[in-house]
């Protein structure tokens, strides 16, 4: 089941930046809800919020780890809480689909765009809900264990 969520993670997220990418010149914004909700094809050259611009080596070596880590880590993961299982799978699908887009061009593509918030991805998405559904297992984890 922690491969078909990474897969579908994975692949939703290539195949949306894909679409974006051919139906949309890089700075074009198509309103869904007009000032709330906009698709805006970004390239961001950095990290969240654009932090570190054009370090794309670092953040493939770190993607790379990230990767190792996960696969030599894996086999103990498999015996943790739900929550925190599959949002390491989660974290590593996001990984993994911004890690693809580096490689490829040194850049990644973002495209939902709130308005008052920078433009993000599906893979930003899972990252932050991978990393959201980690820390929820270690708070009700150690909250089991006080009580």
């Amino acid at each position: 089941m922690a491969l078909g969520m990474f897969l579908v993670l994975l692949v939703l997220d290539q195949l949306v930046k894909c679409l974006v990418m051919l139906t949309m010149t890089p700075g074009e914004s198509v309103p869904v809800i007009k000032n709330v909700f906009h698709i805006t094809y970004v390239l961001n050259p950095g990290a969240a919020f654009g932090m570190l611009p054009h370090q794309s080596w670092f953040f493939i070596l770190a993607g790379a780890v990230m990767i190792a880590a996960f696969v030599y880590y894996y086999p103990r993961l498999k015996h943790q809480s739900a929550y925190f299982h599959y949002g390491c799978v989660a974290l590593l699908a996001g990984a993994v689909g911004n890690l693809i887009d580096r490689i490829r061009s040194g850049l990644v593509v973002d495209f939902f765009d709130f308005r008052i918030w920078p433009v993000f991805n599906i893979a930003d998405i899972a990252i932050v809900l991978g990393v959201a559904s980690m820390i929820y297992a270690i708070l009700y984890k150690e909250k089991e264990t006080d009580e």
